[in-house]
């Protein structure tokens, strides 16, 4: 029972899962069909809508652009509104507003390159040429306002302005009267060390608020490819301001043959001068021009460079045209010193010279300054040679009667002295040549030795001229004295060395003791008689010879001789000049010392023999003491009548 009725419910299960499916089919059918429609009905409504929704993107196309072209509109509109307000300030004067007026041609800038950009508008070329014309006469008007504002602030500076820019002891008011280019010092050593903490204050050649309205005028000219016309009126302008400058400092243009036709007085001046306002140009003007090209054509380096070189240029060429003709001209001993002085300011300058001129623009300026440094070096080094040759072959005859100091050992001595003060310059020059191979203490120790030793060589010859010997030994002792005294005196000294000056200290006392040999040794014979005694008895007295004695008559014959030699030598050598007060004493007292101890001697020894004879003042003239007043008038140079060497 119970299997039959589980097939039951089994039947009935299926019947009714049977009965779902087909209901389900029944259902999945009629969603067909429902979504079929479906799908037909909303094709046909998209194909109802496809116009509408065509029509609507036109609309909206048509909006966006509508939006566009007004807003272009608007770009355009506020571009010409840009171009008239530019135009309106630019059809004025540029100087009434600078400023806004080089606003106005920047605007006029971008609104030819909107349009340049935007060439499809209509009447773009038409807009472009109009402002292509404005800026163009715009330009002009800047390039015209550059010259004027130029030219009215560039003015020659007056001496006195730049003198104001000197050290105090450079200025004109601390110098002596036509050697303006000298320091109130002496010594040059000196002045080279004052110089080297001194201060110098170019002037200020534009004003400063203008230098910017001229930098941004030159900014404008650049960028319209105006750099030639730009080039030219600041070369113009400026080249002839600082040329007239200079001329009103008293620059002038000197030739060789100018120089060649001046008297040394003049020259000498125009050589200080030309150091002074070497100076001046240097440190002042040429650096002054240098700061107000670099702030006018601040970035515009290429320009800039070209700019000042060609302003400096003819400047340059003036001042160191006259160096050279100095460094070209004939040799002589006397442009030494000058010709050191100039080597020394190029030397000063140096550094200066290679910041201001050190563009390649500037490279002729700078190669013509070293090369004038070089000429001056060569000059003087060939001008101290040539001293040192003129000074052993003097043959002046200039003759020196009193056996005084030649005016070649004074002249010669306060050379070597003055170059003494140069010894820093004389050992730069040494370098220049040596590239230090050789040490400049060395050279200069042995150029002076040599300077000395020809002095000494000419010395000799030219104490030969005198006939009397014991005149040449005086004018030698004189003048090796002079020279020993000058350089014991002197910076010479401490290259030369104390060995040196030993030596011609014995020199001076070997001359001295030849001079008192030749001089006295004849007449101190008179007062000597070897192995004599007075002769006694009345025969002695009347004139006679008793034996060995020594007679009257010879007494009388050698106080006579003594008398006419002393007297000669009086007359002579009171003439003669020993001018060192030392020196002339010296040589009195060792003639004293020889003589008065002879002759007291003498009087003692024979003195009786005449006095106890007839008229004994006739033999017997001078006591001592008269023989001591007189030599005291020896080496006085009083005069000369007349008589030969």
């Amino acid at each position: 029972m119970e299997v039959p009725q589980a097939l039951e419910a089994l039947r009935d299960r299926a019947a009714l899962v049977r009965e779902s499916l087909q209901k389900s089919q029944t259902i999945t059918e009629s969603m067909v069909s429902i979504l079929g429609s479906f799908d037909h009905r909303l094709s046909a409504l998209e194909t109802a809508m496809r116009p509408t929704q065509m029509r609507t993107h036109s609309i909206r196309i048509a909006h966006e652009n509508i939006d566009k072209t007004l807003k272009a509109a608007e770009t355009i509109l506020a571009q010409f509104d840009l171009m008239c307000k530019a135009e309106a300030k630019i059809l004025r004067e540029p100087h009434e507003d600078l400023e806004s007026y080089l606003e106005a041609i920047d605007q006029l800038r971008s609104n030819i390159q909107f349009f340049t950009n935007h060439k499809s508008f209509k009447s773009s070329d038409g807009i472009l040429n109009h402002a292509n014309n404005l800026l163009a006469k715009a330009l002009s008007k800047l390039e015209d306002e550059f010259r004027k504002l130029l030219a009215n602030y560039s003015k020659p500076v007056e001496p006195d302005r730049l003198f104001d820019g000197l050290p105090n002891s450079l200025r004109p008011s601390a110098t002596s009267p036509g050697r303006q280019g000298e320091l109130g010092s002496k010594n040059h050593s000196e002045n080279q060390k004052n110089l080297e903490i001194a201060v110098f204050t170019p002037p200020t050649l534009i004003p400063p608020r203008v230098l910017p309205l001229l930098h941004d005028l030159a900014q404008q000219m650049v960028q319209a490819g105006h750099q030639q016309q730009l080039f030219r009126i600041y070369r113009d302008t400026r080249a002839s301001v600082l040329e007239q400058s200079l001329w009103k400092l008293g620059v002038e243009r000197l030739s060789k043959d100018d120089v060649q036709k001046m008297q040394w007085e003049v020259l000498e001046a125009k050589i200080a001068n030309w150091i002074h306002y070497m100076r001046i140009a240097v440190k002042l003007l040429f650096a002054g021009e240098k700061k107000i090209c670099d702030q006018i054509l601040d970035g515009i380096d290429s320009l800039r460079d070209q700019c000042f070189a060609e302003v400096t240029a003819n400047s340059v060429a003036v001042l160191l045209s006259f160096g050279e003709a100095i460094a070209k001209s004939k040799r002589s001993p006397e442009k030494l010193f000058v010709l050191l002085d100039m080597y020394d300011i190029m030397r000063e300058l140096q550094s200066e010279i290679e910041f201001l001129f050190g563009s390649k623009s500037c490279i002729e300026m700078r190669e013509s300054a070293q090369s004038l440094t070089k000429r001056l070096a060569q000059t003087a080094q060939e001008t101290f040679v040539d001293f040192e040759e003129a000074v052993e072959k003097d043959a002046t005859k200039t003759a020196v009667l009193d056996g005084t100091v030649h005016p070649l050992t004074s002249y010669v001595i306060n050379y070597v002295k003055f170059l003494f003060d140069y010894q820093s310059t004389l050992k730069q020059l040494f370098q220049e040549f040596d590239d230090g191979a050789v040490d400049a203490d060395v050279q200069l120790t042995t150029v002076t030795t040599r300077i000395m030793q020809a002095l000494q060589t000419n010395l000799d010859g030219k104490s030969k001229q005198y006939k009397d010997p014991a005149l040449t030994q005086l004018f030698l002792m004189n003048n090796i004295h002079y020279i020993v005294r000058s350089v014991r005196r002197s910076e010479a000294t401490d290259l030369l060395g104390d060995d040196w000056v030993q030596i011609h200290r014995r020199i001076v006392q070997q001359h001295a003791n030849q001079y008192k040999r030749i001089s006295w040794a004849k007449i101190l014979q008179c007062l000597t008689i070897q192995g004599a005694s007075p002769s006694g008895g009345g025969g002695g007295l009347l004139g006679g010879d008793t034996g060995s004695g020594v007679s009257r008559a010879m007494v009388k014959d050698r106080y006579k001789t003594f008398n006419v030699q002393f007297e000669d030598l009086h007359m002579r050598q009171s003439q003669w000049n020993v001018p060192d007060s030392e020196l002339r004493e010296s040589l009195r007292l060792a003639v004293a010392e020889v003589l008065l101890p002879a002759y007291r001697s003498f009087i003692k020894r024979f003195g009786p023999m005449i006095d106890n004879g007839k008229n004994p003042g006739k033999y017997i003239r001078y006591k001592p003491e008269d023989l001591e007043r007189m030599l005291s008038e020896f080496f006085e140079g009083k005069t000369w009548n007349e008589q030969k060497l």
